[in-house]
């Protein structure tokens, strides 16, 4: 017997079984998308908004607009905040399928309901081409943790294919640099139908820091039809791997107007 495998067998078995069952998920006292308590606010106070390095808050006469899509979770404004308006939260998983869904709102959000096409399509298994369009790295480091014994995606049913011929989903990170619109469009144009788009990342979403330069654009959304929208700077794992489990509906979407049920 290899040594290894003696070192394996010893080690045993070390894949949760989040989120099948309870258990790790990997992410314990890691922060997320600031939580926002309208009610707290100060009036005049635009603390928060003059901090913020992507946009996402915004003052809006009296109000504040918050768009998570734009948010890169770095904290400044949890930090800035004299009343606790914007406080700090464990909410990390924040995939959704409308991007309304990641703009603040009191009246709940966007309520969509998945198209028949997609709750029959992926009855045993989801396989994603992963297109790199200008990101800083960030979110790959991420995905590579999806195939490690820990996460292990592959228990799931949802694999990484190196074809976009065999691709149900395209996976999308970086804010699409002007040099990645055509292979960007390449790639989903050799998709077979029928497919979807998932931008990963809040540049993904929306640009991020880098939105509107000369080199990059502000996201997928206007270059591709997109289904699946998960903010994070990067978004890890654990967020990842719902998202991808929301898409396929074996867990509910969680987040509706910018706010998170449990």
């Amino acid at each position: 017997m290899a040594l290894w495998t003696l070192f394996g067998l010893m080690g045993g078995k070390a894949t949760t079984p989040w989120p099948k069952e309870r258990g790790e998920n990997g992410q314990y006292g890691v922060l997320g998308m600031p939580r926002y308590n309208p009610e707290a606010c100060q009036e005049g106070c635009d603390e928060c908004a003059s901090v913020c390095p992507t946009r996402a808050i915004e003052t809006s006469g009296d109000n504040l607009s918050v768009d998570y899509g734009r948010c890169v979770v770095c904290q400044l404004c949890t930090e800035v905040c004299p009343a606790g308006a914007m406080t700090s939260s464990d909410n990390w998983a924040f995939g959704v399928r409308s991007r309304e869904d990641l703009l603040w709102s009191d009246t709940g959000g966007h309520h969509e309901v998945l198209h028949p096409t997609k709750s029959r399509a992926f009855k045993r298994s989801l396989h994603i081409r992963h297109v790199d369009a200008g990101s800083c790295n960030g979110c790959e480091s991420e995905l590579q943790a999806l195939n490690n014994p820990f996460y292990n995606l592959h228990r799931l049913g949802i694999f990484f294919t190196p074809s976009p011929r065999f691709a149900d989903l395209l996976l999308v990170t970086g804010p699409v640099t002007r040099a990645m619109h055509e292979p960007l469009k390449a790639a989903y144009d050799a998709m077979p139908e029928p497919r979807w788009v998932m931008a990963v990342g809040t540049c993904a979403v929306s640009g991020g820091i880098a939105a509107g330069n000369y080199a990059c654009g502000t996201g997928v959304e206007g270059v591709l039809p997109v289904d699946l929208y998960l903010p994070g700077c990067p978004p890890n794992p654990a967020a990842i791997m719902e998202a991808l489990l929301m898409f396929l509906n074996r867990t509910p979407q969680r987040v509706r107007g910018g706010q998170i049920s449990d």
